[in-house]
């Protein structure tokens, strides 16, 4: 799938490219995959089916854009012959994206790009180089806190450990339902990692006690904060062609309710967000409308946040 230039986060007219309020990345980068593949097709197809969304939200008093200006991107080419020089190419990209006069939203791609996303965000005013300030809330049915997977230390599996090696202060882990020994004992020793598993945040059978502690959690966050949303923290149903589908999964309102109540957190500001391992399968569109449903539903989170600011 080529990408067509012509074509906008949903099918918005753009009026020249800057300045703007809202950025949309498309950053089709595929080198990792350990099981299915299509991740360099995701952002296309995101944008794509995200001209069916409709652009009314009850956050807003006025259809999307609602008077905000949102540019999307050409999307980020990989020349690079090697996995480092790609993701350093991906930090060249974002970086001018990262200076805080702007709202970032990645469509990627597979989520080893959050690492080259964490370096481009030290120039952002609200980290200015600190990265032990930024929290990143992530959304995933995998942990991410592997050292190596499959003899790569720079996998998408391995993410959220190189993250916090780079200096991220806090990452709070939601939906997360698949991991190794090696990542437990991280998640159960590493005072910098909080994690709400899948079983206990949406089990039938349990009470809401976990899930409002969660949600709690959110809205006392302080500080800047990066959302990185895997989509396979979704339910597998509602996300069939990502690479790795996870039964078990966040229901669509869970993930509503949970943006809404991270953009909602009055001394925390949300810098960016990106949402990856967008896939496409025949005879579904279903992966990527859901994608695109979820970076709008940000997208107009930002937007509410900063008309109650006016």
């Amino acid at each position: 799938m080529e990408h067509d230039e012509t074509k906008t986060f949903l099918g918005l007219e753009e009026n020249g490219k800057a300045p703007c309020d809202i950025v949309i990345l498309p950053i089709p980068y595929e080198m990792t995959t350990s099981y299915r593949e299509g991740t360099e097709f995701g952002p296309a197809a995101c944008i794509e089916a995200s001209s069916q969304v409709e652009l009314h939200d009850e956050l807003l008093p006025n259809d999307l854009p609602c008077g905000f200006k949102i540019h999307t991107s050409k999307p980020w080419v990989n020349d690079s012959p090697s996995l480092k020089k790609a993701l350093k190419s991906i930090k060249k990209f974002t970086s001018p994206w990262m200076n805080g006069n702007q709202f970032p939203i990645v469509l990627g791609g597979e989520h080893g790009l959050l690492l080259p996303l964490v370096e481009s965000m030290k120039v952002h005013p609200k980290i200015n180089g600190e990265l032990e300030n930024l929290t990143i809330l992530q959304v995933d049915a995998h942990a991410d806190l592997r050292d190596e997977l499959n003899e790569e230390k720079f996998s998408h599996g391995t993410v959220i450990r190189r993250s916090l090696e780079a200096g991220v202060g806090k990452v709070i882990q939601i939906g997360i339902r698949t991991y190794s020994s090696e990542e437990k004992e991280i998640m159960e020793n590493d005072k910098r990692v909080k994690t709400w598993f899948a079983r206990d945040l949406i089990n039938t059978h349990s009470d809401l006690t976990n899930w409002r502690g969660m949600i709690d959690e959110i809205k006392n966050l302080n500080g800047p904060v990066w959302l990185t949303f895997d989509i396979d923290g979704l339910d597998g149903l509602l996300v069939p062609a990502t690479g790795t589908p996870v039964p078990g999964g966040l229901s669509y309102w869970g993930a509503i309710e949970i943006i809404e109540a991270l953009f909602s957190a009055e001394n925390a500001e949300v810098i960016g967000a990106d949402v990856n391992e967008i896939c496409t399968s025949e005879g579904t569109n279903l992966t990527e409308f859901s994608a695109a449903l979820i970076a709008t539903k940000i997208l107009a989170c930002h937007i509410a946040e900063k008309i109650s600011l006016e």
